[in-house]
């Protein structure tokens, strides 16, 4: 199995099972799960940028510029898209603007804006 096989396998799931997909890595490589978010995130992100100069952009980012007045609700959206645990979840809201997902399909980026939207957050997709 190549690396573009990996990320596409990675890129085509669903965030539930994604967030099943890094507690079985975490538990299989005991690490933990902020790092293993960060690493699958960071790399579609790295690939798509050099491919997208000439072709049409078809991966994307969820930024959350700020959590509004419901920063909890926020949070525990944050949580689910995530994976994260709650310190970290509360860290990226806290540090908004900040990406929430990077290099994922534009109908998976729609609908986590969408969600943390009616959670009471401003987002944008870049």
């Amino acid at each position: 199995m190549t690396k573009e096989q990996v990320i596409e396998f990675i890129e085509n799931m669903s965030v539930l099972e994604l967030a099943e997909f890094v507690k079985e890595l975490e538990e299989k490589f005991g690490v933990s799960a902020a790092a293993p978010v960060a690493m699958v995130a960071g790399a579609p992100g790295a690939a798509g940028g050099a491919e997208s100069g000439a072709e049409e952009k078809t991966e994307f980012d969820v930024i959350l510029q700020s959590a509004g007045d419901k920063k909890v609700q926020v949070i525990k959206v944050v949580r689910e898209i995530t994976g994260l645990g709650l310190k970290e979840a509360k860290a990226l809201v806290d540090g908004a603007p900040k990406a929430v997902k990077e290099g994922i399909a534009k109908e998976e980026a729609e609908q986590i804006k969408t969600k943390l939207e009616e959670a009471g957050a401003t987002v944008e997709i870049k």
